[in-house]
């Protein structure tokens, strides 16, 4: 009689998610995000944030905007940074306090974004890490900033 062999379930722990503890980041640490955007990119966040703004989805109207043409939504844009933030750099379990954002540059569709995140303070005794976040395209600054996060600390085990 054939047996199936089924794997045990795997369930991870808070150490295999977690990103980086309070005591592990120290100021100059970065990490960085790539993406290229694409229509369906726009079309769907317009979908999920309810922002159906001509300038980004109807090219006849965004043709006579300052713009001459459709962009990106700059929240989509700033998602590149929640996106280090919460991923890589501080990573899983960090949540955010603030951030303060400055949009220079237009985003188009075809554009790559590369975010960069660093870590300019680290505030053991409150938990806090400021952030600086630069999103490029080329050497085109189009959204800078910071942010500021909470970081958990390693628990001691008794």
């Amino acid at each position: 009689m054939d047996q199936q062999v089924r794997p045990a379930a795997i369930i991870a722990t808070m150490e295999e998610l977690h990103g980086y503890f309070i005591e592990d980041l120290e100021p100059g640490m970065t990490a960085v995000y790539v993406r290229t955007v694409t229509e369906t990119d726009i079309v769907q966040y317009s979908q999920i944030s309810g922002d159906d703004n001509p300038l980004h989805v109807n090219e006849e109207f965004a043709k006579q905007t300052v713009f001459k043409g459709r962009i990106a939504h700059g929240m989509l844009t700033c998602g590149y940074i929640s996106a280090v933030l919460g991923t890589k750099l501080p990573g899983p379990g960090c949540a955010y306090l603030n951030q303060n954002l400055n949009f220079r540059a237009p985003v188009r569709i075809g554009d790559t974004v590369q975010t960069r995140i660093t870590i300019k303070e680290v505030e053991m005794e409150t938990n806090k890490v400021v952030c600086e976040a630069v999103c490029s395209i080329g050497e085109k600054v189009v959204i800078d900033g910071t942010a500021t996060l909470w970081v958990p600390n390693r628990r001691k085990k008794d």
